[in-house]
């Protein structure tokens, strides 16, 4: 069971994001000048320019996606600045009257993006949590037990966090934290917050939450008031995207943790994120400038967090979404699959208050924002372990200089290091080897077919026997040994179990909450599975590490009824 540490800040009223939320008025005035001062230093465009094409995409996402849970106003506001910005065309004092237009679009969208933290709110979603956590990850019935849903211990035990969990904690405690966890399920952002707390004891995060989560009262409630800030993905044009950057940049400037998915979001192939969204990841540059230039002694420290799941509780719509747009017309999605009958239903009750799995933490090694790896005092080291002072990174012939293009190449140098860091500190479950070495071993049985050709088969047309199996799982151990010692990949505990228990423990838990299994034990003593799809999308999660498994594993057995009847 991993540790649970106590909280650095006690007095929740003292957190940096507490203090943050007690005078929004200031913030978003300062929001409102950082903004404006960003554009205007724009070469490229003129505000006139910027403000036309900002009134035209927008009035174009009111007309095209409305969202419940958007101003009632928005149609009326846009049509009245698209006629006031007319206007202007012809008054002596345009440029005057179309700098108050940017300022309102400006004021607008700072309001809508910023969030709130209620302490109390907090303290409740703390108690709330910790019972769903409980249920969602432990058995509700256990012969002779009195608590049929789980004590704290057992939870701790399923809740597993590892890692350089000491150092975050110092660094906490003299600059600012930015996790960069990885991204597979609307969960995550409840279960980084919740592991953050419960199991680091660090002050919570600021996050950003899609703004249609909003359409639903209840989650609207809670996001307003634990940290979240609102993020409009429709919303493309420059004001909106200068705006986000900014809230970013000062909240870090405040010394307010913060919560970046890099990949932008969910993996919808279930491998770890390989293209990373920089734009928000560059707020951190900028904010870490801000700092050297206001010669404060503060710094920010970046953490990749991967996060590993047994199973994905959207794997299913997920993995069908990645293989809409990868395959197009080539995806057949199988017939029959789309309702499920009453057996399926009432099997999936039953996993729901009968099985129980685990979620494992693997916090990263903290690095600067150039991707320098830090000590615990928080100094900054090359790879040949030479202190840095990062001051001379925004420095030119020893003066501090603004220099977008050079921050830009820091930020792809960042994501490059935290992509790294995705790979070499992931840690690989029991039910991810055995998924990837079965869906390989599938492949392999049938060279002529290409991914979707598989993935169309009926569900009887494969399967493998044990004694295969277990070579299989033999070979990938010894593979992924080897890339443990080498610093490439993490394995968790059971992965150095007997083969034989190996599979009993990733048949135990894989894709747990599906109605229809990615993989199951027949009674003829082989593994089948009852949905390819999601076979493939616990597969993709070892896909990045070159891992290949050859001919030899093939079985005699294997696939030879569908072979005969291709004879025939």
């Amino acid at each position: 069971m991993s540790k649970e540490y106590p909280h650095i800040v006690e007095e929740i009223e003292r957190w940096p994001i507490s203090r943050f939320s007690e005078n929004k008025e200031s913030f978003v005035k300062e929001m409102n000048e950082h903004t404006l001062k960003k554009i205007l230093a724009t070469p490229e465009l003129t505000v006139d320019e910027i403000i036309a094409s900002t009134i035209y995409k927008e009035k174009i996402r009111v007309k095209v996606s409305p969202w419940k849970v958007d101003p009632r106003d928005e149609k009326v506001y846009w049509n009245k600045l698209e006629s006031d910005f007319k206007a202007n065309a012809q008054s002596p004092n345009k440029e005057e009257e179309n700098l108050a237009i940017l300022k309102k679009i400006i004021n607008r969208y700072s309001i809508e993006i910023n969030g709130n933290f209620n302490p109390k709110t907090f303290r409740s979603a703390r108690r709330f949590l910790y019972g769903f956590f409980k249920r969602l990850f432990n058995k509700v019935y256990k012969s002779g037990y009195r608590r049929p849903w789980g004590n704290k211990k057992q939870l701790w035990s399923k809740i597993i966090t590892k890692g350089a969990i000491e150092e975050i904690r110092e660094l906490s405690k003299i600059g600012t934290i930015v996790m960069v966890p990885t991204h597979h399920s609307n969960l995550d952002s409840i279960m980084v917050g919740y592991m953050i707390d419960s199991k680091l004891g660090i002050p919570a995060f600021t996050y950003g939450a899609g703004l249609n989560l909003f359409d639903i009262e209840v989650m609207a409630y809670f996001m307003n008031r634990l940290g979240a800030y609102k993020v409009d993905r429709r919303k493309k044009n420059k004001i909106y995207l200068e705006s986000l950057n900014t809230f970013s940049t000062l909240c870090l400037k405040r010394g307010v943790n913060s919560i970046f998915f890099p990949g932008g979001t969910r993996s919808r192939s279930g491998r770890l994120e390989t293209k990373l969204k920089l734009g928000l990841l560059g707020t951190l540059i900028e904010a870490q400038r801000i700092h050297c230039v206001n010669e404060e002694e503060k710094k920010i420290f970046v953490v990749p967090l991967v996060i590993s799941y047994h199973f994905v509780l959207e794997a299913k719509q997920l993995i069908d979404h990645h293989l809409r747009s990868t395959g197009k017309e080539k995806y057949l999605k199988p017939s029959g699959g789309g309702g499920l009958g009453l057996r399926t239903i009432l099997r999936f009750i039953k996993n729901l208050f009968t099985t129980e799995s685990e979620v494992v933490f693997s916090v990263g090694k903290p690095m600067d924002v150039f991707g320098n790896s830090v000590s615990k005092s928080g100094e900054s080291f090359d790879e040949k372990g030479k202190k840095l002072d990062i001051r001379d990174y925004f420095k030119f012939n020893g003066e501090f200089v603004e220099n977008l293009q050079r921050e830009r190449v820091y930020t792809k140098i960042l994501g490059d290091n935290i992509k790294s860091s995705y790979l070499s500190e992931s840690i690989i479950l029991s039910s991810h080897l055995l998924a990837f070495g079965v869906f390989k071993y599938f492949e392999l049985s049938r060279p002529n077919d290409d991914l979707f050709t598989l993935l169309s088969l009926p569900l009887d047309n494969l399967a493998v026997d044990m004694p295969t199996a277990e070579r299989i799982v033999d070979h990938l151990k010894a593979i992924l040994v080897d890339k443990e010692a080498k610093g490439e990949i993490k394995l968790s505990e059971q992965i150095h179990l007997p083969s034989n228990e190996l599979i009993d423990d990733a048949l135990k838990n894989l894709g747990v909450y599906h109605a229809r299994t990615p993989l199951v034990r027949r009674k003829n003593a082989t593994l089948a599975s009852e949905d390819f799809r999601l076979l493939y999308f616990y597969h993709n999660r070892l896909q990045d590490y070159n891992i290949k498994i050859n001919n030899d594993f093939l079985g005699t057995n294997i696939n030879s009824e569908s072979r005969s009847k291709e004879k025939v």
